[in-house]
């Protein structure tokens, strides 16, 4: 079983940056691939960026490429997501989430943990 507590959302202008943080609970937190994705209003859930358990690999949506970058602690059960150039469309609940594999895709099916996620506005 594994806990995920998000935090470090608030409301930034564009432009701007933020760092979200996951906190982990569990002994197991290296052996989990990390993914964030992210939920505006009216909207399906999307797929921001995933990590292997080990950092060695990172995906990143299309829309944040350059912008963003997740990196992960295993020392400290925490997986972080730098957002910056933020743009008013990257407003939207942001969800981590872990899945028991070395590396998992886009696909939120392949998660087995979820957050409670964290709200990010960005305003223009």
């Amino acid at each position: 079983q594994v806990q995920l507590v998000e935090s470090g959302g608030g409301l930034v202008q564009a432009g701007g940056s933020l760092r979200l943080s996951c906190a982990a609970s569990g002994r197991t937190f290296s052996s989990y691939a990390m993914g964030w994705f992210r939920q505006a209003p009216g909207k399906e859930r999307e797929f921001v960026v995933a990590i292997s358990w080990n950092g060695g690999r990172t995906s990143y949506a299309d829309s944040v490429k350059g912008r963003f970058t997740i990196s992960r602690d295993n020392t400290k059960n925490t997986v972080y997501l730098k957002m910056n150039s933020l743009k008013p469309e990257d407003t939207a609940v942001y969800y981590c989430a872990a899945a028991p594999t070395y590396y998992s895709s886009s696909s939120a099916d392949e998660y087995d943990y979820w957050g409670q996620g964290t709200q990010v506005t960005v305003s223009s």
